[in-house]
């Protein structure tokens, strides 16, 4: 199995909140596109299989034009994927834009719903209105399209349990396969985290956060989806294949400014310049930095990356992958929350409890080896 991410960076405005690479400049797109296609012809032998699932990201994948998002497709082996993901933002879901893409191998949407207050979303700087979200998911299946997920924000500054509640319902009825719900982070580097050094915004209180996400979590179990990662739900058959596989270390390459790739041994990432990844594609080369992964830290990636799921961390996978040593460290790590109620060690694996979840970076931090 493996993956294959494409970052696709153009935005029309950037929100207050994103800490992801980004730029407005769309006048570089077809050069962009064109560098894509040759980073996908120089590295062509990096996994040595076509990928089983396939995620274009950003930014805004929807402000690509869609020719060039076809000349992308068109450079892209499919043969073997199972799932292709587009990112898209709600108000460019026109009816075109759909019927176009539902004729792209694509077979699963992703959108930044976030809220469905239009006072939070104009807070965000975010370009749709609630309402778009409704009118996109309507367009989406009118074309075809059976798998679409969106992603929710909670916790901004003054935000009340009931307001979330209302996001939640509003989200249920729309009757996606899948749902992303992560708490608002003040992100250093971002016009958020400045706001909030500036004094002119404030967290909203970690007590409240908690009992939003625990709101989160009974709405959503109660209505049939799986609690199947910290910030992630699925109807049955439904989970993010791809997301998937970063959180079991698949390997996957990823493409574009800023994509990072990983193959078990070693991990690495492109540049963060639009300008400068496309003049070394333009000269053969790809422009990124790599790291060489030693047993501690893919033991360390392997304890973070797996408690993040519901199915935890298989010790007998720890043991075959790393030795017996790092199976009973894990163990002797884990004894204090087992006892506290914070872990569960069911079948030889580790996972965390509800408790657990909500201090769960705490937990990750202390079974890793120092």
């Amino acid at each position: 199995m493996s993956g294959l991410y494409i970052h696709i960076p153009f935005c029309k405005s950037r929100c207050l909140y994103c800490g992801f690479y980004s730029t407005t400049r769309g006048d570089t797109a077809g050069q962009y596109v064109d560098a894509l296609c040759g980073e996908l012809k120089l590295r062509k032998c990096y996994i040595n299989e076509p990928p089983h699932t396939i995620y274009i990201g950003g930014g805004t994948p929807s402000q690509l034009p869609l020719p060039l998002l076809r000349r992308l497709f068109d450079a892209i082996d499919t043969s073997q994927a199972e799932e292709i993901t587009m990112e898209c933002n709600p108000d460019d879901i026109t009816p075109e834009f759909a019927k176009a893409i539902s004729h792209l191998p694509i077979n699963r949407i992703s959108m930044g719903a976030q809220t469905f207050s239009d006072a939070r979303l104009r807070f965000l700087c975010r370009r749709h209105k609630a309402a778009d979200v409704t009118c996109a998911v309507t367009r989406l299946r009118q074309a075809g399209i059976r798998n679409i997920s969106i992603d929710l924000m909670y916790g901004f500054p003054g935000e009340t349990i009931d307001e979330w509640q209302a996001d939640i319902y509003a989200a249920l009825s729309l009757e996606v396969e899948h749902l992303s719900a992560y708490c608002l982070s003040f992100e250093e580097g971002t016009p958020l985290h400045t706001m909030l050094m500036q004094g002119r915004v404030k967290e909203n209180d970690e007590e409240t956060c908690r009992a939003m996400y625990e709101t989160l979590t009974d709405r959503l179990t109660s209505a049939g989806y799986e609690h199947y990662e910290i910030s992630n739900f699925a109807h049955q058959g439904y989970r993010s294949r791809h997301n998937s596989g970063y959180w079991q270390s698949v390997p996957y390459m990823g493409i574009g400014a800023a994509a990072h790739s990983f193959n078990i041994n070693s991990r690495q990432w492109n540049v963060a310049d639009i300008d400068t990844y496309i003049d070394s594609i333009e000269h053969n080369t790809v422009p990124a930095e790599r790291e060489e992964l030693d047993i501690p830290t893919r033991y360390n990636d392997t304890v973070m990356l797996s408690l993040r799921t519901c199915e935890g961390i298989d010790l007998d996978a720890v043991r075959q992958d790393f030795g017996h040593s790092y199976a009973t460290l894990c163990l002797r790590q884990a004894a204090t929350y087992i006892d506290n109620g914070l872990l569960e060690h069911v079948a030889n694996r580790l996972r965390l409890t509800r408790r657990g979840l909500f201090v769960s970076d705490m937990i990750m931090s202390d079974l890793m080896d120092a």
